[in-house]
């Protein structure tokens, strides 16, 4: 069901998100009424919208939205609109629109809104396939043909693991604009609100065979804010082969992502693949105008994960591109402790250095791949395989296997020699193992940490004083 129109026009997003940002904040409230507002994980998921929930799919448009309900965790509400020809229409909540399952809910339950929305483009005839969902504060998440669900992205990180405490923005109000055939792209515009910032969002969702979306954003910030994250993704890494000491586990990886990739200002492509750690890491890389950055799933090979129900490795991975300069500021890694396959303790984004002065008005734009594989890759060898055990005596043994084309041409001229260094501590036993073919080369050392408590590793390959690897980058903690 559908509320009268009203008019509506892009640049009134920013216009409302101006105006909310002069006004002190107000929290929304998460109120239900009986029986959603206290629904168990399993309750939550028996609910399921009917079809004729879904909002275009009997029109030819090239995509169909599917509102999602409010319970659980997802307790807050956003506004929902269908935008046609300059007219929003808001989205009524209606109880017959879902399947409720045991759920009775009273006669007077009245329009509580919806938690948000998922986005499907047509699989086959007859059928959808889910592409995108935007659903809980300012999270969203995006596959493409062949994935399941993985990692998360949101609008905005405001001071991510910051002792001052984070600041979760929420979406308030959602327009979604009817697509086309022509267009082949769903756009939509979001405000989202928090005590320390307001922002005006635009996210155009492109199909294929990866799934792109552009994300154009004006922040307000209602006071001086020093710690914000653009192009925030979070990830579940619960065991690795760099740390599968930890876990009694039968599966060799649980983990939806392997690593951090990064192509600095410079042109250097930086691998760091991540760990779960006893202690909280923070890992932050420095750079000025970042060409991109993203959590890749290099390793989909079922038999690394033994894992028949969530199928780790069919998750997508994710790479951001800035649109425009982004200026100085750093790549930052956080890595969580965790317990849980269910956490998403791994999280990186870019924060900028310079902060957003109160009242301030700032634009940024980006533009992400939801894929199997970013669509820039280094011309060279890549750290394919990252893995540490125990070594002799208080030593950590480590091998990391770089695998390319280029390896092959460079060992006609001349040897392939690994340059590696250590912070702190002493690298030693360091070993280079070719394959015959010369594609691939296996680089085995040992770190002596003597009475340090952690060492930043750095390893390249280099041939006649050349870079022929991207740099391997890893930070050694006791455990």
């Amino acid at each position: 069901m559908l509320a009268p129109p009203v008019a509506f026009a892009p640049g009134s997003v920013t216009d409302m998100a101006r105006a909310l940002a002069k006004k002190p904040f107000k929290a929304v409230t998460a109120d239900l009424p009986d029986p959603f507002k206290t629904l168990t994980f399993e309750q939550y998921s028996a609910i399921h919208a009917r079809p004729e929930a879904r909002v275009w799919s009997t029109e030819t448009v090239g995509f169909a939205l599917e509102p999602l309900h409010r319970g659980f965790i997802y307790g807050y509400p956003i506004e929902l609109n269908l935008v046609s020809q300059g007219q929003a229409y808001r989205l009524v909540y209606d109880p017959k629109l879902f399947d409720l399952g045991a759920l009775h809910p009273g006669a007077k339950t009245g329009d509580i809104g919806f938690s948000g929305f998922r986005v499907f483009v047509p699989h086959t005839k007859v059928d959808f396939a889910e592409i995108a969902n935007f659903q809980g504060a300012n999270f969203f998440r995006a596959l493409t043909g062949g994935q399941v669900p993985g990692l998360v992205s949101r609008a905005l990180a405001v001071r991510l693991a910051d002792p001052k405490g984070e600041d979760v923005p929420s979406f308030r109000t959602m327009w979604i604009e009817k697509p086309s055939l022509v267009t082949n792209a769903l756009i939509v515009h979001a405000v989202i609100d928090s005590e320390t910032i307001t922002g005006a969002f635009r996210f155009t969702i492109h199909p294929g065979e990866a799934t792109i979306i552009d994300t154009e954003c004006t922040l307000f910030a209602r006071v001086a804010v020093d710690n914000i994250g653009l192009g925030t993704m979070s990830a579940t890494h619960l065991l690795g082969f760099m740390d599968h000491r930890k876990f009694d586990d039968l599966r060799p990886n649980v983990s939806e992502v392997c690593g951090l990739q990064m192509l600095t200002g410079a042109g250097e492509w930086l691998w760091r693949p991540v760990a779960n750690r006893d202690t909280l890491q923070i890992s932050t890389f420095i750079d000025e105008k970042p060409k991109g950055f993203g959590f890749l799933l290099r390793d989909r090979n079922f038999d690394d994960y033994a894992d028949e129900d969530q199928h780790w490795e069919r998750r997508p991975s994710l790479w951001i591109e800035p649109l425009g300069e982004w200026g100085q500021g750093g790549v930052q890694l956080i890595e969580i402790p965790s317990e849980s396959e269910g956490n998403n303790n791994i999280l990186c984004f870019w924060r900028p250095k310079q902060p957003l002065a109160a009242g301030s008005e700032t634009p940024f734009a980006y533009r992400q791949f939801w894929c199997w594989d970013p669509p820039e890759r280094p011309q060279l060898a890549r750290a394919i395989t990252s893995r540490s055990g125990r070594g002799s005596g208080k030593r950590r043994r480590f091998f990391v296997d770089f695998s390319g084309d280029i390896l092959a041409d460079a060992a006609r001229t001349i040897d392939v020699k690994p340059t590696l260094t250590a912070s702190s501590g002493t690298i030693t036993s360091v070993r280079a193992f070719p394959t015959d073919d010369k594609k691939s080369i296996r680089i085995f050392f040992e770190l002596d940490p003597g009475s340090d408590l952690s060492s930043e590793l750095r390893l390249l390959l280099e041939a006649q004083g050349k870079a022929v690897s991207e740099t391997w980058l890893y930070r050694w903690t006791p455990a």
